[in-house]
């Protein structure tokens, strides 16, 4: 009986491992697509704020999509919803390759962006019914490293091969990454019975809304980062545009690493205001430290120190009060927050940009950032009121 039980205590089961490899690509073939686009519509004639547009479409997308994608996983199942928005993927993929007039990109760019809620909603909830209770917290540090890896090499790879393969070909070959990805995503188990709720469409409780107002002022001042900082490095002269991108991912992966080994404690979102103000930090200085390159490497890696936890946190605090058949509608109502805002911060601060410099975008970002300080403050205080016997959390625990 111990040796038939074991399976189900393990971390590293194959759905779980499955699940990262997803997560990672997913990640990946999508932040290819963030600094590439609006260089493309540059190129097709698009202005410095314009270019932005592409982000700010397809994240309202997402956004309002994640309050349906969310609920939608908790009624017909994540697997399900997975492999119908990969595929619905690699349509709008091959359609891009072919477009030589910018309107269209934003036209498809909500749709793509609804697309990419499902991927994330429906990814984040499955992997919180395949993880135990006991694992819960180890496996969301685990899983946690899979996006910013994607961001690491998303922006490379794509910056890369835009000038080696032109940009009709670069989106061919992300269209057969789509094409693994819904292969990927076959090998999974289908939901039980269960698993699914047959109860009518519901909106989120009351209680989430305390992490949503969090992540809508953190995504106002992330809007403009995957669009305008590559845009920033080329008008430097910038050796590597993707410098702060990549130093971006990199902060991430450290700081959930260094946490996944060191443990984040009895109450792991009681980090959240420090994660938020060491971001803000790092924030500070892509606005105000003289110089380029090593202006953007060191913003990078302390923005992403502080950024890269906050999902994490807010993410377990979501699966400890949520009840399991409201999970899809409370994560989806997390990635509505800030995707929307995102998209609003991209279009607001490109704004800024343009008519007053870099700078001065990035200056109100830091201090949009800076705001969602006291919100979280009183996320942990509800969240020590309504939690009387934590467990304990970090890879190597237990």
């Amino acid at each position: 009986m111990a040796r038939t039980d074991a399976p189900k205590n393990r971390l590293l089961t194959a759905p779980f491992l499955v699940l990262c490899c997803f997560y990672f690509l997913v990640f990946a073939a999508g932040y290819q697509l963030f600094p590439v686009v609006p260089l493309r519509l540059r190129e097709l004639g698009a202005s410095l704020a314009e270019s932005g547009r592409f982000q700010t479409a397809f994240m309202l997308g997402s956004g309002f999509g994640s309050l349906f994608t969310g609920p939608m996983g908790d009624r017909l199942g994540p697997r399900r919803v997975l492999r119908v928005a990969s595929f619905a993927v690699v349509a709008i993929l091959l359609v891009y390759a072919l477009l030589r007039v910018r309107w269209v990109f934003y036209l498809l760019a909500p749709l793509h962006g609804l697309l990419w809620s499902a991927l994330r909603t429906a990814s984040v909830a499955k992997v919180g019914v395949i993880l135990s209770h006991e694992h819960r917290a180890q496996g969301l540090s685990l899983f946690g490293l899979t996006g910013p890896g994607g961001v690491a090499v998303g922006p490379l790879v794509g910056l890369w091969l835009m000038p080696h393969l032109g940009f009709a070909w670069m989106l061919v070959l992300l269209a057969g990454v789509f094409v693994l990805l819904h292969l990927l995503i076959g090998s999974l188990p289908r939901e039980s019975s269960r698993e699914i709720q047959s109860a009518a469409f519901q909106w989120p409780d009351r209680a989430v809304w305390g992490t949503v107002a969090v992540m809508t002022l953190v995504g106002l001042g992330f809007g403009p980062m995957p669009p305008y900082s590559a845009q920033e490095a080329k008008a430097l002269g910038m050796a590597l545009p993707a410098t702060f991108l990549t130093c971006f991912a990199l902060g991430m992966m450290a700081i959930r690493g260094l946490l996944a080994l060191t443990g984040m404690g009895r109450r792991p979102v009681s980090l959240l205001p420090y994660m938020i103000a060491l971001a803000s930090a790092g924030y500070a200085l892509l606005a105000f430290l003289p110089g380029g390159m090593i202006r953007h490497l060191l913003a990078g890696l302390i923005y992403g120190a502080g950024y890269g936890m906050v999902h994490t946190l807010l993410l377990m605090d979501i699966f400890a009060t949520t009840p399991h058949e409201r999970t899809g509608a409370a994560v989806g109502a997390l990635f509505f927050a800030f995707d929307a805002a995102t998209a609003f911060g991209a279009l607001g601060l490109g704004w800024v940009m343009e008519h007053s410099g870099f700078r001065h975008g990035w200056a109100i970002g830091a201090v949009l950032m800076a705001l969602s300080i006291p919100v979280a403050r009183r996320i942990v205080r509800r969240s020590a009121a309504m939690t009387t016997e934590p467990d304990p959390s970090g890879i190597l625990e237990g």
